[in-house]
């Protein structure tokens, strides 16, 4: 069983750890990862006592638990070393760049946004497992910076525009074809039409 908090009701405030802007890239989901990223790494009786608020990791607990207060600082501490480097999960870099599920499916298939991976997890209480892209955090700064976003956006309504234009034509040729189809079947029955009784017309000499 695993070691569990004195007097939790009696916890207080004992440490705080600053989230670098390198590693939350301005981003309050981003910073709520971080947080899971830790508190995966601790023992669940434990968890609850790590927190955050707004980019500032918060460890609350009994000033009389030495030993679990050690446990957690350690985990925290052995994490944010090179914290700035963890992947960006989908759900972040929707909330960094301020994108859509579809634009990130989107950029993501055409090599826009270039993938660092995958990774697969187990959801909570379930035997399903995900596996899901992860981004490269430098590699979002940079395009968070170029503003990258605004240009991709304006790509794809002129592409979009450019698709429907071309669909536009397409269908117009369809038309002009089947409009002549019909024209020329018409002739045809003309043309039939005509010549029916041609072999009377003949035998009678009208010709001769």
């Amino acid at each position: 069983m695993p070691s569990q908090p004195k007097n939790i009701a009696n916890a207080k405030l004992i440490a705080e750890w600053t989230l670098p802007p390198a590693a939350t890239l301005g981003s309050s989901v981003r910073a709520k990862g971080i947080l899971l990223e830790i508190r995966a790494r601790l023992p669940w009786a434990l968890r609850k006592s790590l927190d955050i608020r707004g980019a500032v990791l918060t460890l609350s607990m009994p000033e009389t638990a030495e030993s679990e207060i050690f446990e957690v600082s350690t985990v925290v501490n052995n994490t944010l070393d090179g914290i700035e480097s963890l992947p960006v999960i989908p759900r972040e870099i929707e909330d960094i760049l301020s994108i859509s599920t579809t634009e990130r499916h989107r950029w993501l298939k055409d090599g826009r946004l270039q993938s660092a991976g995958t990774r697969t997890v187990k959801l909570r209480g379930r035997a399903k497992q995900i596996t899901f892209h992860v981004f490269d955090p430098r590699r979002v700064e940079d395009v968070l910076d170029r503003d990258l976003v605004s240009t991709w956006r304006e790509d794809d309504v002129a592409t979009a525009a450019e698709n429907r234009r071309r669909g536009a034509w397409k269908a117009k040729l369809k038309r002009e074809e089947k409009s002549a189809k019909v024209s020329d079947s018409s002739r045809d029955n003309t043309a039939d039409t005509k010549l029916l009784g041609w072999e009377d017309f003949e035998r009678e000499g009208l010709l001769r």
